[in-house]
């Protein structure tokens, strides 16, 4: 057990010289050949780790373990919590999982956090000045994965929000940028659009901000935001949002950066943490030396400052950036008019090497802290939970044996007595009542039945719905309750018009 110091909501462990536990996969495709260069250079620089080797990805799905990783290699990977993994290959066609979907969410690595850095004028990028932090969260939004087939025209997948996922994600995101020497957090939403789940991760951002006063604060709606993003990246300093976004948005920031085959990701847990490129296995490219190992690189930096081997991080980084600008390149970022010499992987890796210990004279050294590690836990619910009451049901059906009308005229008799059909939308945009004819419908249909009373109801009233619904022949796919916390709505009150 390491020794720990408690500083608010930070736990620092201060760690010994002994070796670290580490586990490593090499992958498919080129990483067998990027993750030799990698801990080469690592152990040039002094890293104090211990190696255990795990098998993923194309060998394993192909003896039938659709998540691309042996059962036994868990054990491992929760036992040091730490992994470092080369990219993998996923089998082409359907039945076979993410396998860093699978690691992420089974190992509650809940925070990604991907730096895009440009390298001028070393590596070409329209943005010399980008030096921008992504941090999204990793476990949930559509990436639930939970999808359905509703009717013979309609497909669904649930956005999932939580708030103690927005808490995590909101808190390691300003905790990053204080550790880190950062002045400024922004979220990116759509919650013009999407009230409810968007709007809770604008609603804790703003919470969470003002317990950080010595950091800048900001909300960017999230199309808008990008372009910004896209145009002027050193307007921002650290970004954070939810998965979907920051998935899109942090492969556009690698890549308006310089390359996306220099940027590395870090994926943290609160008891285990994955380490990585971002880029694929490039399996057309497996074998011949030609690789560019800095994403996996860069990621092992973030890696040693996890373990608070933050001092070997600093002569790593430090080699790599003196080596860039020494002009010594792989194919990918070779440019005759800066690059002096085009090298292999393996070429690469010995120049990275030779340059241990020296400075970078016109790139930005790197400077990280030593013997610490920063981890976060959730706080407890400062406040009671809300008061929840049931006021209604949304009752999906499929359903094409008319126009708007003709349903409303089918479902409102079988209200009952406590209910009444206030409204009835096709995918989102109310038709009924006062509905339009231009407006394009399916044969998927939301009607929503409200308490008659503007009270609450019971389950009993739903349940005895949905048989009048069955036996009147109509098809219901789906339902969702309509609950009010604290007596305002959970649910959105209008759609379309």
């Amino acid at each position: 057990m390491l020794p720990c110091l408690r500083e608010g909501s930070v736990t620092v462990a201060v760690l010994t010289e002994k070796k670290t536990p580490i586990t490593v996969a090499y992958g498919d495709g080129i990483g067998p050949e990027i993750m030799d260069a990698t801990l080469r250079i690592l152990n040039a620089a002094g890293a104090q780790l211990e190696q255990e080797t795990i098998e993923i990805g194309e060998a394993a799905y192909k003896r039938g373990l659709t998540a691309g990783i042996e059962p036994s290699a868990w054990e491992s990977l929760r036992r040091t919590g730490v992994f470092l993994k080369a990219p993998i290959t996923t089998p082409q066609g359907g039945g076979f999982k993410s396998l860093n979907v699978t690691v992420r969410k089974t190992l509650g690595q809940y925070a990604s956090v991907r730096p895009c850095v440009s390298y001028h004028p070393f590596v070409a990028t329209k943005h010399p000045n980008m030096n921008l932090v992504i941090v999204r969260e990793n476990e949930e939004d559509v990436y639930g994965g939970i999808e359905h087939r509703q009717t013979a025209d309609v497909m669904q997948c649930l956005k999932i929000i939580s708030r103690p996922g927005c808490e995590k994600i909101i808190r390691y995101a300003f905790e990053y940028a204080r550790a880190n020497g950062r002045r400024r957090v922004t979220a990116f939403t759509k919650d013009n659009i999407m009230k409810v789940t968007d709007g809770l991760f604008h609603a804790v951002f703003d919470e969470i901000a003002k317990e950080y006063p010595d950091l800048e604060n900001e909300h960017w709606i999230v199309d808008i935001g990008a372009a910004k993003m896209a145009d002027t990246p050193e307007v921002f300093d650290v970004l954070v949002m939810e998965n979907l976004y920051g998935d899109v948005l942090s492969d556009v920031g690698a890549q308006i950066a310089g390359s996306v085959g220099l940027a590395g990701a870090a994926n943290i847990g609160d008891n285990c943490a994955m380490f990585e490129a971002i880029h694929g296995s490039a399996p057309r490219r497996a074998g011949q030396n030609l690789a560019n190992p800095s994403g996996l690189l860069l990621g092992a930096v973030m890696m040693l400052v996890h373990i608070g081997q933050g001092e070997v991080a600093e002569r790593v980084h430090n080699a790599w950036l003196r080596t860039i600008e020494d002009g010594i390149h792989t194919y990918d970022v070779f440019d005759p008019s800066v690059s002096t010499e085009k090298v292999g992987t393996s070429q690469f890796a010995d120049a990275v090497v030779a340059r241990v210990g020296d400075q970078p004279t016109r790139l930005k050294a790197a400077v990280y802290k030593a013997g610490a590690r920063m981890q976060l836990g959730l706080r407890p619910a400062s406040s009671p939970p809300p008061q929840k009451s049931l006021a209604g049901v949304d009752v999906f059906v499929d359903w094409n044996a008319g126009k708007p009308d003709d349903l409303a005229a089918l479902m409102q008799p079988l209200a009952g007595d406590n209910l009444e059909l206030t409204m009835i939308s096709s995918r989102g945009t109310k038709v009924w009542p006062n509905g339009f004819p231009d407006t394009f419908t399916t044969d998927h249909w939301c009607c929503r039945f409200a308490s008659k009373s503007g009270g609450t109801i019971d389950h009993g009233a739903i349940v005895a719905l949905l048989t009048r619904v069955d036996e009147r022949g109509v098809d219901f796919i789906k339902t969702e309750n309509l609950y009010d916390f604290d007596g305002k709505p959970g649910y959105t009150l209008a759609q379309g018009q």
